[in-house]
C-alpha cells in the first residue's frame, strides 16, 4: 500500500510540473480538504479550482519535488515552486512541506506548510518585508487569494456551495 500511495503523490507532483490541473485533481477525493498559509482551508471543488486557477495563470513556472514518503494511510513530500507572482511581477521561490491523508487510493487531506513572511517578502517586496509577519497583512493576502479564486470560478461559470 505504501508504494501505491507514494506513486499517487508522485503522480500529483508530476502533473503539477506539467501544469495539468485535471490530472492533479484526479488524485483527490471528492471531499478533499486542502490547506495552506495563503488560501487557508479549501474543501471539495474549491481545492480543485485553486489548482486550475494557479496552473492556468502560472508564468515562468518550475517545480521540483523530493522526499516523497507514504504508508498505508498518509504521506509527505517536499516541493519547491519557482514562479512569477502575477500581481507584482516578482519572482517567488516557495519551499513547501506537504502532508497527505490518503483513503481508498485518493488524497482526502492535503496540508502545505511554508513561511508566509518569507513568501510575502518575495512576492510583495518592501511591504512584505516590513509587514509580512503581521496578522493584518497575512489576512489581507488570504482575502485577496480567496477573492481571486471566486473571480476565477465566476469566469469559468462555476457555482460555489
Amino acid at each position: 500500500m505504501s508504494d501505491a500511495n507514494r506513486d499517487l503523490i508522485t503522480r500529483f507532483y508530476q502533473a503539477f510540473q506539467r501544469l495539468d490541473a485535471e490530472a492533479m485533481v484526479a488524485c483527490y477525493s471528492d471531499d478533499i480538504v486542502f490547506s495552506d498559509p495563503v488560501f487557508g482551508t479549501l474543501r471539495g471543488r474549491d481545492a480543485g479550482d485553486m489548482w486550475r486557477m494557479l496552473t492556468t495563470r502560472a508564468k515562468d513556472f518550475r517545480l521540483s519535488f523530493d522526499q516523497v514518503r507514504a504508508d498505508a494511510s498518509s504521506g509527505c513530500a517536499h516541493w519547491v515552486a519557482t514562479y512569477l507572482f502575477s500581481q507584482t511581477g516578482r519572482t517567488v521561490v516557495n519551499d513547501i512541506q506537504a502532508r497527505f491523508v490518503i483513503r481508498d487510493g485518493l488524497i482526502c487531506q492535503h496540508d502545505d506548510s511554508f513561511d508566509l513572511w518569507r513568501w510575502s517578502r518575495q512576492a510583495l517586496g518592501a511591504p512584505g518585508l516590513l509587514l509580512g509577519w503581521s496578522p493584518m497583512l497575512q489576512n489581507k493576502v488570504r482575502q485577496q487569494a480567496f477573492k481571486g479564486l471566486r473571480a476565477y470560478q465566476q469566469s469559468q461559470g462555476c457555482t460555489t456551495a
